[in-house]
This record gives structure tokens, sequence and C-alpha cells, in this order.
């Protein structure tokens, strides 16, 4: 089956079985690798993309069902101000170890961001809810996100790419 794709702002063509999963298309087949598939039932949150700019699991949303819908990995948030800042605050505040959570750890943050003008810890802990992180113990990351939170004008009124 064809598709036509809106992937990081681009469209794409791919070739899919109709039982592909979204995970699977955007890994195997247009090479975004960012997405972590963990443990491809949905509960672990490191394969978050933004479908609609709404933050998605992939590995539970079947590929055909997205034609015409905006998709985004991390790569297509490799100019987002607001993703920049929160890679800069996970690495200052030691928030990854393996690095296997912090690809959809980083959408959950920039999504948290969107939509709670500086959340304190518990909003932050609540949101995350969803998101496994076998390494860091979530202290790091959650440091993160309350850091840059803490930056932005409590007014602000971020929008997403």
């Amino acid at each position: 089956m064809r598709l036509a794709l809106q992937v990081n702002g681009t469209t794409r063509f791919m070739e899919i079985e109709p039982r592909e999963t979204l995970a699977d298309m955007l890994r195997d087949g247009a090479n975004l690798t960012a997405l972590h598939l963990g443990c491809e039932g949905g509960s672990c949150g490191a394969c978050t993309v933004l479908l609609d700019g709404e933050p998605v699991r992939p590995c539970i949303v079947l590929a055909v069902t997205t034609e015409g819908r905006q998709i985004r990995t991390l790569e297509g948030l490799v100019s987002d101000p607001l993703m920049i800042a929160l890679k800069t605050a996970f690495h200052e505040e030691h928030a990854l170890q393996c690095g296997y959570c912090t690809p959809g750890m980083l959408i959950a943050a920039r999504d948290i961001l969107l939509r709670h003008t500086q959340p304190d810890d518990a909003t932050i802990r609540r949101e995350l809810a969803g998101h496994i992180c076998r390494c860091t113990g979530y202290m790091g990351i959650v440091a993160a996100i309350r850091r840059v939170g803490e930056a932005l004008p409590k007014t602000s009124q971020l929008s997403a790419p």
C-alpha cells in the first residue's frame, strides 16, 4: 500500500503493509531512528512522536491511519527553540544515562511546557506518568523540565511548529 505522509514538514511517499505500525514505518521505512521501541504496547513512552501536534505512541498507531496528518519526530524538532532549551537542560541536569527513553521524554517535556506555564515538580511528575526511565530515577528529568519552565515567561503563549 502506498501512502503520502507529512513527516517533519516534508511529504514522503511510503510503501507499507496495512498492519504496519507508525513506529515501524518511521524507523524502518523513513530511517527516523530517534524514536525507540521499548514495550511495543504503548506503555513505556520511548517511541513518542507528535501527530497533529499531540504526543502519541506510534507503536500502537497503524501507519495507514496517519495519511494526511502531520507527523513530527524528534528529528523534526531540531531547530525548535523550546526543544533546544530542553536538550541543553537535560544534558546539564544529568537527565539521561543510557538515553533510550530520552527522545520520548524530550517530546513529552516539550508538550508539558506548551500546556503548563512554569509547572511544579508534582505537575511534571504527573504529566510524565507513562514514560518509563529505568536509569535516572527521574530527578534529573524533572529538574531539567522545571528549569526550562522557570526560564519561560509566566504568560508565555508558546506555539508548536
